[in-house]
C-alpha cells in the first residue's frame, strides 16, 4: 500500500441523533478554515447512503433500520475491499459508528486468512446485540456484529423473527465467519457502558485502557501496550469515535461523555497506533455539527485527522 483513499460514509442510519451524516462536510470547511490542502492530496470515493429512509417509520425496534443498514454494510465492505486491491490504505471519513462493522467486513473479505486486532478509542463499547441494547440503536452493535455475539446471557429483549433474519445476514457480510475474537479487541478511553457489555469484558477478558489508567502511564505506553496486547494479530484496524475527546471540548457529537481525551493526547494516541505496520484502516467517526457551536468538534477532529495521516503517510514511504 504506497497510497491513502478517502472513504466518505455519511450514513447516519445507526445513530440516536440525527446529524452525523454531516461530519465528513464539517471536516471538509474545518479544513478550508485551517487553510490546508488535505482534500485536495488524496483520491476520495463516497459511499452512497439511505439516509432518506430515516423519514419513514422504523420497523425494528431493536436494531433501528437494520434492513437499510445491511445494505450500507455490503457497499461499505465492497468499497474498502476494492481499496485494498487497489494497493491502497483506506481511511474511512464516518457518519455514525455502526458504519464500523461494514470496514471490519471488507477487511476479513480482504485478508480472510488473517487474525484481525481491533484498537476501538470511544467513550462507548458498542458490543451491544438486539438482544441486550436498551435504545435500539445500531450505532451500539458494530463489535457484536463483528464478533457473531447475541450475547444471550444477558437477554432483554425479545427481537422480531425479521429482526433476527437481518442480523443473522449482517454477521455474514465479508465472510461468514466471526471477523475477530473478543481477546482481540482493545478498548481506549471506554467509560459509558452497560451491564450486558461489562459482562462481555469480564467474560472474555477484554481490556480498556480507562482515562485514569492513560494519564497514569502517559499516551505513548498505552498506545505501545495496546498494540503489545495485539502482538498475535497479522493485522490491526483503528476505530476513532470523536466522543473519546472530553465533552468539555465540544458538544458536536450525538453522544458526548466526561473525562476523555484532550485533542493533544488524542493526536498523539492515534499518530502512536497508527505507526505500528500492522494497522491496515483508520475511521474517524460520529462528527456531527448540528450539536455544535461554531464547528468545534470538526475543527479539532481535522487537527487529529491531519496528524495521524501524516503519520500513516510517514510510515507507508518507509515501506515502500
Amino acid at each position: 500500500m504506497k497510497k491513502i483513499r478517502l472513504i466518505e460514509v455519511k450514513s447516519e442510519l445507526g445513530a440516536g441523533t440525527r446529524g452525523a451524516s454531516l461530519g465528513v462536510d464539517a471536516l471538509r470547511i474545518a479544513c478550508l478554515n485551517q487553510k490546508s490542502d488535505y482534500f485536495q492530496r488524496f483520491t476520495t470515493v463516497e459511499v452512497p447512503n439511505l439516509n432518506d429512509v430515516l423519514f419513514e417509520k422504523n420497523l425494528f425496534p431493536h436494531a433501528k433500520y437494520i434492513d437499510s443498514i445491511l445494505h450500507t454494510y455490503k457497499r461499505i465492505s465492497a468499497t474498502v475491499e476494492q481499496t485494498f486491491e487497489l494497493g491502497m490504505f483506506p481511511l474511512v471519513l464516518a457518519g455514525d459508528h455502526s458504519n464500523a462493522g461494514g470496514t471490519i467486513a471488507g477487511i476479513k473479505a480482504t485478508y480472510p486468512d488473517k487474525k484481525l486486532g481491533v484498537i476501538w478509542v470511544d467513550a462507548h463499547a458498542d458490543i451491544h446485540s438486539p438482544y441486550t441494547t436498551p435504545s435500539g440503536n445500531m450505532h451500539g452493535m458494530p463489535l457484536a456484529v463483528s464478533l457473531h455475539e447475541d450475547n444471550m446471557d444477558c437477554k432483554v429483549n425479545d427481537p422480531e423473527p425479521e429482526t433476527i433474519f437481518f442480523w443473522e445476514a449482517l454477521k455474514r457480510v465479508g465472510t461468514d465467519q466471526p471477523k475477530m475474537k473478543h481477546e482481540n479487541i482493545v478498548y481506549i478511553v471506554t467509560r459509558s457502558y452497560e451491564k450486558p457489555e461489562v459482562y462481555l469484558f469480564d467474560k472474555h477478558n477484554i481490556k480498556n485502557f480507562t482515562y485514569p489508567e492513560v494519564m497514569a502511564k502517559g499516551i505513548e505506553q498505552v498506545a505501545q501496550e495496546a498494540l503489545h496486547r495485539l502482538k498475535d494479530c497479522d493485522i490491526i484496524y483503528v476505530s476513532f469515535d470523536v466522543d473519546s475527546l472530553d465533552s468539555k471540548f465540544s458538544k458536536g457529537t450525538g453522544t458526548p461523555v466526561e473525562v476523555g481525551l484532550n485533542v493533544t493526547q488524542a493526536k498523539e494516541l492515534c499518530r502512536a497506533l497508527v505507526s505500528d505496520p500492522r494497522v491496515v484502516c483508520f475511521e474517524m467517526v460520529e462528527i456531527n455539527p448540528t450539536l455544535d457551536a461554531e464547528n468545534t468538534m470538526a475543527n479539532n477532529a481535522f487537527e487529529i485527522l491531519e496528524y495521524t495521516t501524516e503519520g500513516i503517510l510517514e510510515r507507508l514511504s518507509k515501506e515502500a
